[in-house]
């Protein structure tokens, strides 16, 4: 079953490379307002040229109507997040990418999905939210992994 509105997040042990070496961020203890946006995966087509630039593009607005981090998560390895946080410019715009190594979190949040023509198994479905002090208060998710319009960032700021 997938994370609706008004529900907590679960615990997570996303990754991210750090000065110190792996750091571990759990998104459900965060307080404040934030927004998520999940993707199916680094480097490809609908993640690099629709879906990241979307926040890119947004993310100083996010933060003019208060939200305190933006955070992208996928499943892969915090290796591939950094280069790819770094490739699309999103480290410069301060968007965190998370690593969803196992795709633990991602199963927890019911959000999970395979591609197997595509070569893409144990994914996250494409989604954008808002949550405020751990609970979900805005989700958007596409029907598809293929299409970035609910979830874009355009989108998701029209919700604050």
């Amino acid at each position: 079953m997938a994370i609706t509105t008004g529900e907590k997040l679960p615990h997570s042990e996303l990754l991210k490379l750090g000065a110190e070496g792996t750091e571990k961020v759990d998104l459900s203890a965060l307080s404040g307002k934030i927004a998520i946006f999940g993707v199916p995966g680094a480097f490809t087509p609908g993640c690099s040229q629709a879906h990241m630039p979307s926040f890119i593009r947004t993310a100083d607005q996010f933060r003019a109507k208060g939200v305190a981090g933006i955070y992208c998560v996928t499943v892969n390895d915090p290796f591939v997040t950094k280069a790819w946080a770094k490739d699309t410019g999103a480290d410069q715009a301060g968007i965190e990418v998370l690593a969803d190594a196992d795709g633990a979190y991602t199963k927890a949040l019911g959000l999970n999905f395979d591609a197997a023509a595509a070569g893409l198994y144990g994914r996250t479905k494409r989604y954008a939210m808002l949550v405020t002090d751990g609970v979900v208060d805005v989700l958007e998710l596409e029907v598809s992994p293929g299409v970035c319009e609910l979830s874009a960032g355009e989108n998701l700021l029209k919700s604050l």
